[in-house]
């Protein structure tokens, strides 16, 4: 473990990343915790409030998020070794985004949807953001660069060829309607791969416009999304209540 840690993060410097990853998710899961037991009507926690207005946490989260990031930049500024402005920089960013993220369906709907199924967002962005940072940190590498040799690095057609495909198979799977699967694919592109390969959601871009005259395709999308919901969809809900907590049922 040690080696590992000294090999794959110190030396590396994702040590700054690293934190940042650990305040995201603590701040996050401590974030629901509150949230949960405020709901329930347990413990000391209450809404903050100002003037009569509810302060949602996502305003110190971007609060922090500002802090945290030109700080960041800021500390490299005539300052030969700004390590340790670096990971407290890290902390505070990776806080704040907990905080924003928590709240990322509000942002996306401009209402208060934290406990409605459209809140469910919120859980989604921040397992997506957890993965790709998780991602970075094992070494992947955007639009499959990690997989070239140091010959192709060098040869600038190749390096351009790989990062198009890949841009152009997460751009198809984003049009199919995967969007899980084109913004892993970014990191993953294999992921993005069958992604594009596979038929489209109902209802998304490429299916509206692709299988308007082909109705064989549009009923085998649907079969496929269908038996596919059927089969994760219950797991997600699970897990997103397990998480988040369950959502108001109207």
């Amino acid at each position: 473990m040690g080696d590992w840690w000294q090999r794959d993060i110190l030396d590396t410097g994702k040590l700054p990343l690293t934190l940042a990853l650990l305040a995201f998710l603590t701040t996050f899961l401590l974030t629901r915790t509150v949230t949960r037991l405020i709901r329930a009507g347990h413990g000391p926690f209450r809404n903050v409030s100002s003037g009569g207005v509810h302060v949602h946490h996502v305003v110190p989260g971007v609060v922090l998020m500002v802090v945290g990031g030109f700080g960041g930049f800021a500390a490299g500024i005539g300052t030969p070794d700004a390590s340790a402005v670096a990971y407290a920089t890290a902390l505070v960013f990776g806080t704040g985004a907990g905080l924003v993220l928590d709240e990322f369906a509000l942002v996306l709907h401009l209402s208060d949807v934290y406990w409605s199924e459209n809140g469910r967002k919120s859980v989604e962005a921040v397992v997506l953001t957890s993965a790709l940072l998780g991602l970075l940190l094992l070494g992947f590498a955007p639009f499959g660069t990690d997989g070239l040799t140091e010959d192709e690095r060098g040869d600038r057609t190749a390096v351009l060829g790989t990062v198009a495909f890949h841009v152009c198979c997460s751009l198809v799977a984003l049009a199919k309607g995967k969007f899980r699967m084109a913004v892993l694919g970014v990191l993953v592109p294999l992921v993005s791969l069958v992604g594009a390969v596979r038929l489209a959601r109902p209802g998304s871009p490429w299916a509206r416009r692709l299988y308007r005259r082909r109705p064989r395709a549009r009923a085998a999308a649907r079969r496929r999304a269908t038996r596919h919901d059927a089969r994760w969809g219950v797991l997600r809900r699970r897990f997103d209540d397990a998480v988040a907590g369950a959502p108001d049922r109207d």
